[in-house]
């Protein structure tokens, strides 16, 4: 008579139904979800064969300052900091019943006249937890001589088996009341920053998850900075 035989390494019997079942925690990775910005709950019971989560999070870019330039002047931006970004493996017995989850939002563009807005922190519960990067400022004044505006420094590590701080952006130039260059934005694990512009226009936005912005440049009139790039937060569930 032929039999089945299984490996006891990846399966068990139930001793009540009979039934041939695989060992919890040997299925390895069978679902990933993932998170824009927003506030969310992530709940244990609605994966009962879950072993392990790995978590990444990223946290928000900054969004860079707006310029308005006097006629027949200029004004240069620096970028917004990248958002840093976090990962953990978390064993199923260490979560609560439900763990809320956070994504940060990118940083506010600024007007013709302020700061970009900083870049939102993102977490998943107490267990992981990104940084926002900071906005770009708008100290330089608008004139013809040669002058430059600092980059913005990345944000610290957050929280996490493995942490790290976002990038730091670039600084803003400008040679005379013609010519000028914007900062680059800080890149992130998830994402770059924008670029940093030569040519008169509202400051650029970020590819990808929590890249800062990219600096305004105004060669008379009114720009706009342009927005952080917002955070994400993914979660892969092994049985």
């Amino acid at each position: 008579m032929a039999k089945a035989c299984a490996c006891g390494d990846y399966f068990t019997v139930d001793p009540t139904t009979g039934e041939l079942c695989l060992i919890p925690g040997t299925m390895g990775l069978r679902q990933t979800l993932y998170f824009g910005a927003g506030t969310y709950t992530f709940t244990k019971a609605n994966y009962p064969w879950l072993a392990r989560v790995e978590v990444e999070v990223q946290g928000a870019g900054g969004g860079s300052a707006g310029a308005n330039a006097d006629t027949g002047e200029a004004i240069a931006r620096p970028g917004g900091a990248g958002g840093g970004y976090s990962k953990s493996l978390i064993d199923v017995a260490d979560l609560g019943a439900s763990v809320p989850i956070k994504v940060g939002v990118g940083g506010a563009a600024g007007t013709s006249t302020t700061d970009g807005g900083d870049g939102a922190p993102s977490s998943f519960g107490s267990f992981v937890i990104a940084n926002g990067g900071g906005g770009g400022t708008n100290n330089m004044g608008s004139g013809t001589t040669a002058n430059t505006s600092q980059g913005i420094a990345g944000p610290s590590g957050g929280t996490g088996d493995f942490a790290i701080g976002g990038g730091a952006s670039g600084s803003a130039i400008r040679l005379n009341g013609s010519f000028a260059m914007a900062g680059f934005g800080g890149d992130a694990q998830l994402g770059t920053g924008g670029l940093g512009r030569t040519t008169q226009g509202n400051g650029l936005g970020p590819r990808g998850f929590g890249g800062g912005a990219g600096g305004a440049v105004s060669f008379g009139g009114a720009v706009d900075g342009g927005k952080g790039g917002d955070g994400r937060v993914i979660v892969h569930l092994y049985g």
